[in-house]
């Protein structure tokens, strides 16, 4: 028979035999402060695979990046989700991804997929354009802006407010697009286009939510009086989903005409010494699904890269894709990013 200690042992056994089977049945996913998902849809992928999921938000995009660099010997989960293309060479080069090629990936618009070696998956896309107040430019019967470049027309003096790009995602977004049209050399930069801005009389605040809720002047807005903003391209449909009328429709529109938005390219990648390798490559084949990729619209505002998606009505109606997005290659982004906004914080802020 069994003494009581050897009873007591065996008990404590298992018990941590069970903890630690549980803990290997647990996907860490490290995101963004920005991450949604419905309980939907993660409930499907539990209900599939046996496993939980187990969301870690790291901060921005920027900070989530660099903890995971900082801790790729001990990384603080299993799945790195949410590094976009302004970010993704910084990653690349400090090797925190290992490879892995989703079956799923046939069914991803192939212009995603080139020259990622699998170290990373394309799981959403949104663009980065300027919003207007409808009713500000028809009542002044005011044409839009067709380009980047007519923004500093006189007649758009003082309309628009802008995102600081050393502390706001879009507004760094805004900034590489003005990089991609005007160039760092010539005659004509994107300094010289940021000084005529300047001269227009281009508000610049710190962050999205100033911007939009406290500058933007469209209807709701208590304070807000410039009808241009640096927002998304589905700011539009979040507006009227969350109106107390949807049916009044859309007061906002986004500005998609050639290099005038810049598109963000979220991806997802297993991250090295991952504890549940097999539970990541699940979970990345998981936000390829069409569970998962029709879940993205109304939980976090991008587009699926799927392309057999069929987006909810309220998108398909209002959100408009930019043919020609402003395009810069991530390399590049990543070897000037910091001497771009130095130079932009010297011509704007001083």
């Amino acid at each position: 028979m069994f003494t009581r200690s050897v009873l007591v042992f065996l008990v404590l056994v298992l018990i941590v035999t069970t903890v630690l089977s549980q803990e290997k049945e647990a996907v860490v996913v490290v995101t963004h402060d920005s991450f949604g998902a419905s309980e939907t849809a993660l409930e499907a992928f539990e209900a599939h695979t046996g496993m939980t999921v187990e969301i870690l938000r790291a901060g921005d995009a920027g900070t989530m990046v660099n903890q995971s660099i900082l801790s790729v010997n001990n990384p603080l989960g299993d799945v790195l989700y949410g590094i976009d293309n302004t970010f993704l060479s910084r990653a690349l080069d400090a090797e925190i991804f290992v490879a892995y090629q989703s079956p799923e990936l046939q069914f991803v618009d192939e212009s995603f997929v080139p020259g990622l070696d699998n170290l990373v998956t394309p799981i959403d896309y949104g663009d980065v354009c300027l919003n207007y107040d409808i009713a500000y430019f028809d009542d002044n019967e005011l044409d839009l802006p067709t380009s980047l470049a007519d923004l500093t027309l006189a007649e758009y003096r003082s309309l628009l407010v802008v995102e600081n790009p050393a502390t706001s995602s879009p507004g760094l977004a805004f900034l590489l697009a003005t990089i991609a049209v005007f160039g760092a050399e010539g005659d004509y930069t994107y300094l010289d286009y940021w000084r005529d801005l300047r001269s227009n009389d281009v508000l610049v605040v710190d962050g999205w939510t100033e911007a939009y809720y406290g500058e933007f002047s469209a209807p709701g807005r208590d304070t807000g009086a410039r009808p241009l903003v640096v927002s998304y391209a589905s700011s539009p449909p979040a507006e009227v989903l969350f109106s107390e009328n949807p049916e009044d429709g859309p007061f906002t529109g986004a500005l998609v005409g050639d290099d005038m938005c810049f598109r963000q390219v979220e991806y997802a990648g297993i991250l090295v010494n991952a504890s549940n390798p097999e539970g990541a490559r699940q979970f990345i084949d998981f936000m390829l699904s069409p569970a998962f990729q029709e879940d993205l619209p109304l939980n976090m505002f991008v587009f699926p890269v799927r392309e057999d998606i069929l987006l909810p009505e309220i998108f398909a109606e209002l959100a408009e894709i930019p043919e020609q997005p402003a395009a810069l290659e991530p390399a590049d982004i990543e070897a000037n990013r910091e001497e771009w906004i130095q130079a932009w914080s010297e011509v704007m802020m001083r």
